[in-house]
């Protein structure tokens, strides 16, 4: 583990406290059970954002509290071992990276101070297939004068049943599959032509596929300049998925942690299971991978933090192991759990279902591994 601040080791600890108190894994399920349309709960949401965590990577002059990359990972590893549903990842990293990275003065104005206090949710919507290629962006904007025409789909919109406002990838030139031509707009849920439809997923999350249908927005919807979004795209992707890794992390850990606490006390033959040497050894070498992918995800937010040349390279290679431990992690959960691991009423089903969500949200394993090979030169 990195070592921590007073200030970060306080926020862990809070977080911790916090979460477990407050959002542990019992509420989650509460909120699945009603239907919720969301995928979160207001009031936790209220929560975070009164604790200031939504503003945490935000800076100063907009409302937020500009404490680094790393200290977000810490919140958000500890809402990932409850389960804790929010729009924290969604709108306080990755839509307000792309506000910070690329808005005009007026956006950030606008919107920033909104997601610091948690009083508005601003999403990215970028993929249009079953899989993260975000060079694959077909939604075309056709420009008029000073206005652009927005028409097609956006699919497995991360918050997009709440969010006030959308990131928008088009494409303003070339073909689908160009990293080139592509443009990011400020679109607001309320827009007339903007359609949403909740997508009912494993996780029971809050996901939305959208439509345009001939939204007509002005200049200034533009973040940034025209065929030049991928750029920003970028910043804000790696973000987002350093943070998502950070909280996969957090489920993996507790996953773990619950695997621990019954091979302690499950007792079969006259003694408990954890003493059969067989699953000792597979004990140690999962706590083994967990410390291998800690170290990959805060080698991942520190580059962040200090503008590391290869933060994309430690972004892609954090969201792979990530997912690879925590794919291996959730099956070992379940398996070593036997029979009780397979019921709904115990909560090992849970932590399986967000972890196939979270392994291929913002790229699988296979796109980040191609990714990191590709950026290494090979």
């Amino acid at each position: 583990m990195a070592a921590l601040s007073e200030e970060q080791s306080l926020l862990k600890e809070q977080a911790q406290s916090w979460a477990r108190d407050a959002a542990p894994v019992a509420r989650f399920r509460k909120m699945r059970d009603s239907g919720n349309e969301l995928g979160f709960d207001q009031p936790t949401w209220s929560s975070i954002g009164e604790m200031g965590w939504t503003g945490i990577v935000i800076p100063e002059e907009f409302g937020g509290v500009a404490m680094g990359h790393l200290t977000l990972g810490i919140v958000l590893e500890e809402l990932g071992r409850q389960l804790t549903a929010s729009p924290l990842l969604a709108s306080g990293l990755a839509a307000a990276t792309a506000l910070v990275t690329g808005g005009s003065e007026a956006q950030k104005k606008t919107w920033l101070p909104k997601i610091a206090d948690a009083t508005a949710v601003v999403t990215l919507a970028i993929d249009e297939g079953p899989r993260h290629a975000p060079s694959s962006i077909a939604l075309v904007a056709e420009k008029s004068g000073d206005t652009f025409k927005l028409s097609g789909k956006k699919d497995h919109v991360l918050e997009g049943m709440a969010a006030d406002a959308y990131i928008v990838a088009a494409r303003t030139s070339g073909a689908p599959g160009a990293e080139s031509g592509i443009t990011l707009f400020l679109v607001e849920a309320t827009a007339r032509g903007v359609g949403r439809q909740r997508l009912k997923t494993a996780d029971s999350r809050g996901y939305a596929q959208l439509t345009f249908d001939g939204v007509e927005l002005p200049s200034s919807a533009l973040i940034g300049a025209v065929d030049q979004g991928n750029a920003i795209l970028q910043v804000a992707l790696d973000r987002g998925r350093a943070g998502l890794a950070a909280e996969m992390l957090g489920t993996a850990a507790q996953s773990f942690d619950m695997t621990l606490d019954y091979l302690k006390t499950r007792v079969q033959f006259g003694q408990v299971i954890g003493s059969f040497q067989a699953l000792g050894h597979r004990a140690a070498g999962l706590f083994t991978e967990m410390e291998m992918t800690r170290s990959c995800v805060e080698a991942a937010l520190q580059a962040i933090d200090s503008g590391a040349e290869d933060t994309p390279q430690m972004c892609s290679l954090a969201k792979y192991k990530a997912g690879e431990f925590l794919h291996n992690m959730s099956n070992e959960l379940i398996q070593i759990h036997g029979g009780i691991g397979m019921t709904d009423e115990f909560d090992a089903g849970l932590y399986l279902k967000r972890a196939r969500a979270q392994e291929a949200t913002w790229g699988n394993r296979a796109f980040h591994r191609d990714r990191y090979a590709t950026l290494m030169g090979f």
